[in-house]
């Protein structure tokens, strides 16, 4: 099984944020997963304009990054989001790597994924940062199964202690891959969000041919 962790930080590998993060892949390295990391900082992702050419053959008229790092997530079996708080709210590094997921989204690419999110703060807004990034999951088409924030009062050291808490949430991680995991709650929200965008996949039918009878076979569309 492969898990891939999404980091959105400027500070990529000083990161309290990343730090947080790998102590998850570690959790689930140690319960067999193939893991590893993407620095979102690392990479070009230019902003979406909202042209909608996506919409002709999923294709973005954008010449960046952002086409391998969604290969490396289609490759995975599950994801974990981190970010730390920024007044309130995730980065704008990951801001705008959302924003372009939206073919994605739309076409729930990432369905039948696990995932989980962690975030840092200094004091506030961490619960509210990881309540985000699991509803991005779930407009993915991804299941989460939970996540965790760490305010660390400006001492970084601080996520040193929350280090078996994230292991054992990238063990629950990787075992829900092997051995599956559901949520009501959850469920109902991807069967509503599907009905939503069934709209957008019926509409596109004869340009998205091979989505829509993807979407027909899912049983996502009748």
């Amino acid at each position: 099984m492969k898990i891939l962790a999404i980091h959105g930080s400027p500070h990529a590998i000083r990161s309290t944020t990343r730090q947080l993060a790998g102590f998850v892949l570690e959790g689930a390295a140690d319960a067999g997963a193939e893991t590893g990391m993407i620095d979102l900082a690392d990479y070009r992702i230019i902003p979406c304009t909202a042209c909608e050419a996506c919409s002709l053959n999923g294709i973005c008229v954008n010449d960046d990054d952002v086409p391998a790092l969604v290969s490396r997530i289609n490759e995975a079996d599950a994801i974990v989001f981190g970010s730390p708080v920024y007044i309130d709210n995730i980065t704008g590094q990951m801001k705008v790597f959302f924003d372009r997921l939206a073919d994605a989204i739309h076409y729930q690419q990432f369905a039948g994924k696990y995932g989980c999110a962690v975030a840092t703060t200094a004091e506030s807004g961490g619960d509210e940062v990881v309540a985000y990034l699991n509803h991005v999951l779930n407009y993915l088409g991804a299941i989460s199964v939970g996540g965790m924030s760490v305010a660390t009062g400006g001492q970084p050291e601080a996520v040193d202690a929350a280090e078996p808490a994230a292991r054992a949430l990238g063990k629950k991680l990787a075992d829900a891959v092997r051995d599956g995991y559901t949520d009501p709650t959850q469920e109902a929200i991807l069967t509503e969000n599907r009905a939503y965008f069934s709209t957008i996949v019926e509409e596109n039918r004869d340009l998205r041919t091979h989505e829509y009878d993807r979407w027909v076979r899912m049983g996502w569309i009748r």
